[in-house]
């Protein structure tokens, strides 16, 4: 009998809450500039552990969580754990995409990738394979992403507009986007919603003049 989403995401949420006692890793970055609420930051190289879902923005995330959790928990060929990190991360699929595994995804109404970053430590031939194949491993390269931060609850409504305050920074900077939006949660669910960390991040070309 499978375990109700509810004590999946309670079980994540005080790993994740656990603060420095289990320090939890991060996306590396490194800030190039800030503005208020919005930054641009130089990502390095990163793998994620990906599922690709079909429904709502606000529903797509508890959906995928519990198979990515499981694959972190130990449902991989090697029975092994992999660390949790933050944030959890969700973005559109709009067309087709090359996966780890050689199957291509057609964009369908309402399809969210959401993943897990994995620990730097590892590579994509060290990481266990998971069991289920609807998730994936995928090398992200190093690249420059305009984000802005916010505080509040994880709404479909916040998060478009924020991603228009970002879009329309984009254009005041004179950036060019070259990507799609990706929604960053780096809080348990029983975070109280003024504190918690949500983030969209747009990958931008480098704009000349900044290092």
């Amino acid at each position: 009998m499978k375990p109700p989403l509810q004590i999946i995401l309670a079980v994540a949420g005080l790993t994740m809450g656990a603060g420095t006692a289990m320090a939890i890793e991060e996306a590396p970055y490194t800030v190039v500039s800030k503005d208020g609420a919005f930054e641009i930051r130089d990502y390095a190289p990163h793998i994620l552990a990906e599922t690709v879902v079909d429904d709502t923005l606000e529903n797509a995330g508890n959906k995928a969580f519990s198979k990515l959790f499981r694959y972190i928990s130990g449902a991989n060929q090697a029975r092994g754990k992999v660390a949790m990190t933050a944030p959890v991360a969700q973005e559109r699929r709009t067309a087709k995409i090359a996966m780890t595994a050689p199957v291509g995804q057609e964009r369908i109404r309402d399809q969210w990738a959401v993943s897990f970053m994995m620990p730097a430590a590892y590579t994509l031939d060290t990481l266990p394979i998971p069991d289920d194949p609807m998730v994936t491993l995928r090398q992200v390269p190093a690249r420059r992403m305009a984000v802005v931060r916010y505080s509040g609850f994880w709404s479909e409504k916040r998060y478009l507009h924020y991603k228009l305050e970002l879009a329309t920074w984009l254009i005041k900077q004179g950036l060019v986007a070259t990507g799609t939006p990706v929604w960053a949660r780096y809080n348990p669910p029983f975070m109280p919603w003024f504190l918690r960390r949500n983030e969209i991040l747009i990958p931008v070309e480098t704009k000349p003049g900044l290092k």
